[in-house]
């Protein structure tokens, strides 16, 4: 009976270490947790509805449809004629893309002339699409200011792709920049 009433004193004694150990375990955990979060850049969140081809496609946001272009890349055209690589970059695009949430961040134009949304788009682990597009050889980094803002990142993957052959620059004998 004694050692029962020391094992008690023992736990009643330990218990409050024990608390304080397991809320560190706990806290170092949720901050870990917190910190492998992918982060997304602001913006709005959009459901693909359809691909169009290499560089366009149709979102929802917030219920509504939208025609939405990639900024600062230009894919071989697969609609209205077809260039090299273009039924590739069209198929890539929609393997890519088709069905997910993206994140959209805006550079400085809303639409372009077409009334299209301007957008950079991000898959949700964070890979940017249209850099995506570009690193695989589906289409070439296109500037189109004053929508600029990732440009030099694009033209990174570009020289990535073309130095590796990638995509249109191992399959195309001529690539129009």
């Amino acid at each position: 009976m004694a050692q029962d009433g020391m094992l008690v004193t023992v736990i009643r004694r330990a218990a409050p270490i024990v608390v304080v150990v397991l809320s560190v375990i706990l806290a170092v955990i949720a901050f870990l947790l917190s910190q492998s979060g992918v982060q997304l850049p602001a913006g709005e969140d959009a459901r693909v509805v359809r691909v169009v081809d290499g560089d366009t496609l149709h979102v929802e946001i917030a219920g509504q449809t939208y025609r939405l272009r990639y900024i600062g890349i230009d894919a071989p055209e697969s609609t209205s004629e077809t260039e090299c690589f273009g039924r590739q970059a069209t198929a890539f695009n929609r393997e890519l893309v088709a069905g997910q949430r993206l994140r959209l961040e805006r550079d400085v134009n809303e639409t372009d002339r077409y009334g299209r949304l301007l957008r950079y788009a991000y898959l949700p682990d964070g890979r940017m699409v249209n850099e995506v597009l570009v690193r695989e050889g589906y289409a070439v980094a296109r500037s189109y200011p004053p929508d600029v803002k990732h440009q030099e990142r694009l033209r990174a993957a570009e020289r990535d792709a073309r130095s590796a052959g990638r995509g249109l620059w191992g399959a195309c004998s001529k690539v129009t920049k």
